[in-house]
């Protein structure tokens, strides 16, 4: 500890909390991987302790990867602990007033993709919930023409390489800052940056060769010590407060939850608050649970019993009544404060994290309180309505709520990271509601906003076969079959869609005469059902005689009813070919020189 410090008794310094996420097959998992294998082998007596969750890497064991760039004599934060699991689901998981369970994050984006839709999305997060983050920018070993040096430090291992490798993952590097900087971030290489609140550091790595990782875990503790270090500062002894990871059965205990602690101490037999779908559950610990020691792995038993917990941690919280408890609500210790004022906080908590809910509109189900937040936001930006949203898996309920929509496009449910529970598979199978399960939001609101325009268009498809398509011919001279009767002529449509068993009009001033109906097409001897502007068929109009109400060269209409011209303009303009759309626009016009609202 310093000299200058002036933390009380049971005051402490606790871990930072680091989650890794990025776009599906950029390489999280294979980084956690790298670094937790990393640590084992460098802290050989197993200086890394697994954690439910969650991987401690104490300050030692980073210095020893790091090498140089990690002097522990400037440090007197304790290491780093990673969430294990990779993205969103660890990420989305909130901590109180929206801001994330982690305290830095590592962006990882792949050097030869660059940014992808999910990269996108996990930006919107940092920068909604203002997580600090680094960029790791990964598979640099797949340059073309990169030697590779295992575990180096970056610019050691940079430097080594030909002029043509380095000049290829420069264009990269380059790219990915481009990239930042679209989404309004302004980023240079780690080690170009003067101030890393102002601009995001890029870290060139592999999580297969371990190149740059040293400088990774060196920018990761040089942040956290420098910008983080007041919010670090915790009352070890005090009540502990975390946030469920995830509600977990477990054979001998039931329901149990996986919480990282990031405040204060949790014992056996204390009374805890919890946030369930139901509202805030007090229960008390029967059990805190932590993975055996690595060397103990293949006993039969997985977990071993601890006393107490203290932050920043993962551990495993076995107690009664934990079935409704919700992944990402808040855990909080009673100890000596008040039990109304602590289930007054988690249920202020749980309030900020509410979804906006209307009348009309989706279900929505997610993993996470976190997640479902993201949903939610990222439904909003599509204006797509929400009905119910909720954490948990699919149940019967959630169909028999989502059947109840009026709009068929909101008989939806859109599943985030969630499975569907038995009795309800068999339920949607004999309902109308349509379930959509994705573990990517922006993949989930796209595949949804496909599934609404392909109604849409199937529904105007409908609507076009049932209304009166606009069309403008004209009889052609010496083609005049039969005088009535019906009348026979061969005709060529100007404009629109000519079909069968439709009205027919000509215009006499500013007045629309019917003059019969067509009763037959043909070209070439062939009955036809519709003709298209620039064809030349003979039809029969069954009314009107050749030389008293039509005559050769006469321009015809179809006489189109007023609601289907309405329709037409307003809604399926963007739907009809565009000569169709200028007979639409001509009939119109002559009809409103005499009516300025006809068909309005």
């Amino acid at each position: 500890m310093s000299d200058t410090d002036t933390r009380g008794p049971t005051e402490a310094l606790r871990t930072p909390i680091v989650a890794v996420l990025g776009h599906v097959d950029h390489g999280k998992t294979t980084l956690l991987d790298k670094i937790r294998g990393s640590a084992v082998s460098e802290g050989e007596a197993g200086a890394i302790t697994q954690h439910i969750g969650a991987t401690a890497v104490p300050l030692d064991t980073i210095s020893g990867m790091a090498g140089s760039l990690v002097d522990p004599d400037d440090f007197d934060l304790p290491g780093l602990l990673f969430i294990d699991t990779p993205g969103h689901h660890s990420f989305t998981t909130l901590r109180s007033r929206g801001g994330a369970l982690a305290d830095i994050a590592i962006l990882v984006v792949d050097v030869n993709d660059g940014f992808q839709p999910q990269t996108i999305e996990a930006i919107d997060i940092l920068k909604r919930t203002g997580t600090p983050f680094v960029v790791a920018a990964n598979k640099i070993d797949t340059t073309p023409g990169w030697n590779a040096r295992e575990g180096a430090p970056i610019q050691q291992t940079y430097e080594a390489q030909s002029k043509q490798a380095r000049s290829r993952l420069d264009e990269n590097l380059y790219r990915i800052i481009g990239n930042l900087s679209e989404q309004g971030f302004s980023a240079d290489l780690y080690w170009r940056v003067q101030n890393f609140q102002k601009d995001v550091g890029v870290v060139p790595v592999s999580a297969i060769t371990g190149e740059g990782i040293p400088d990774l875990l060196a920018v990761l503790m040089g942040l956290s010590q420098r910008y983080m270090k007041a919010e670090m500062q915790i009352d070890i002894a005090g009540p502990g407060k975390g946030t469920v990871l995830e509600v977990k059965e477990e054979r001998g205990f039931g329901a149990t939850l996986d919480v990282v602690l990031y405040d204060g101490t949790v014992r056996e037999d204390e009374r805890i608050v919890v946030g369930g779908t139901n509202g805030p559950i007090v229960t008390e610990v029967r059990a805190l649970l932590q993975p055996r020691p690595l060397a103990e792995i293949r006993t039969e038993k997985r977990f071993e019993r601890v006393e107490e917990v203290s932050a920043a941690a993962g551990v495993k919280i076995a107690a009664p009544d934990l079935e409704d408890a919700m992944a990402g609500a808040p855990v909080r210790v009673v100890r000596d404060r008040d039990l109304d004022a602590v289930i007054e906080a988690v249920e202020s908590e749980l309030a900020e994290i509410e979804v906006e809910t209307e009348e009309e509109g989706v279900v929505v189900k997610a993993d996470t309180l976190g997640s479902l937040e993201a949903m939610a936001n990222a439904l909003r930006e599509a204006e797509v309505p929400i009905l119910r949203a909720e954490v948990g898996d699919v149940a019967p309920r959630d169909i028999a709520i989502a059947g109840t929509a009026r709009e068929p496009e909101h008989r939806v449910i859109l599943g985030f990271s969630v499975d569907v529970l038995p009795d309800a598979a068999d339920e949607l199978d004999h309902s109308e509601v349509t379930l959509f399960e994705h573990d990517v939001i922006y993949q989930l609101v796209e595949d949804y906003d496909e599934f609404v325009e392909e109604r849409k268009r199937a529904q105007q498809e409908t609507v076009l076969d049932k209304i009166v398509r606009p069309c403008r011919f004209r009889v052609l001279e010496d083609h005049v079959f039969r005088q009535s009767n019906p009348a026979v002529v061969g005709v060529e449509v100007l404009s629109g869609t000519l079909k069968n068993n439709q009205y027919v009009a000509k215009w006499e001033g500013d007045e629309p005469t019917r003059v019969g109906q067509l009763n037959g097409i043909q070209e070439q001897g062939e009955d036809i059902s519709e003709a298209r502007a620039g064809s030349r068929v003979s039809v029969a109009i069954d009314g009107p005689t050749v030389g008293r109400q039509i005559d050769e060269g006469d321009e015809l209409w179809i006489q189109l009813p007023e609601k289907h011209a309405k329709i037409l303009e307003q809604e399926l303009s963007g739907e009809i070919p565009a000569d169709e759309l200028e007979a639409l626009q001509g009939y119109l016009d002559k009809h409103r020189r005499r009516d300025p609202f006809w068909g309005k």
